[in-house]
């Protein structure tokens, strides 16, 4: 498929054909692209789950689930054949820019002007989504319920320095197709030249 076309293709899926598994080799070609994301210092502060066994799912959505309103959160009723949740660590990026030729060698994140962890685990999600609508799939980015955290990393076994920032959900897309031209906002609200007014 053209890039242009990926481009245009690309939306977030959220329901998906629950007969149809990914097969192997899309999976790891879709994890292997997100591992070619940029990231600040070539740090790669980043790990991710790859969840594609039925069991994994259903315990993955009993973990994200919150008691108080389990109907509400997409995270915890996603009936995708594939998971992917994305983690940032933040101090994969501090240790990187500690050394020599970075040189802020008290490990401070005071200086960032933003978390580029947290941006740079999610310019990976971004190729996996992308890399699975050119293979075909539908896609989805989405968070979990923060109070959940603790559950989902207890029943994953995720290390404490490892912060889950989304999941990409993906499948053979079970949608209609939609035309969502007129919600998107027009480029001259969203693209400035020269100054921003």
């Amino acid at each position: 498929m053209e890039f242009q076309d990926v481009l245009r293709r690309r939306r977030m899926v959220r329901t998906y054909d629950p007969d149809r598994p990914v097969p192997a080799e899309l999976v790891d070609r879709i994890v292997q692209n997100g591992l070619r994301a940029p990231s600040a210092g070539f740090s790669q502060g980043w790990g991710f789950l790859v969840l594609d066994q039925a069991d994994d799912i259903a315990r993955f959505r009993d973990a994200v689930r919150p008691p108080e309103r389990p109907e509400n959160w997409f995270a915890a009723n996603v009936q995708a054949p594939l998971l992917i949740v994305a983690h940032s660590d933040k101090d994969a990026y501090l240790d990187r820019y500690a050394q020599p030729d970075k040189g802020f060698t008290d490990r401070s994140d005071e200086w960032w002007p933003a978390p580029y962890w947290d941006i740079d685990a999610g310019f990976a999600a971004l190729l996996m989504l992308l890399t699975a609508v050119d293979a075909g799939l539908g896609a989805c980015f989405f968070g979990m319920p923060k109070s959940r955290i603790g559950a989902y990393r207890e029943a994953f076994g995720v290390p404490g320095e490892f912060l889950p920032i989304g999941i990409v959900s993906i499948g053979y897309s079970d949608e209609p197709p939609r035309d969502l031209r007129d919600r998107r906002r027009p480029t001259a609200e969203v693209v400035h030249r020269g100054r921003w007014s």
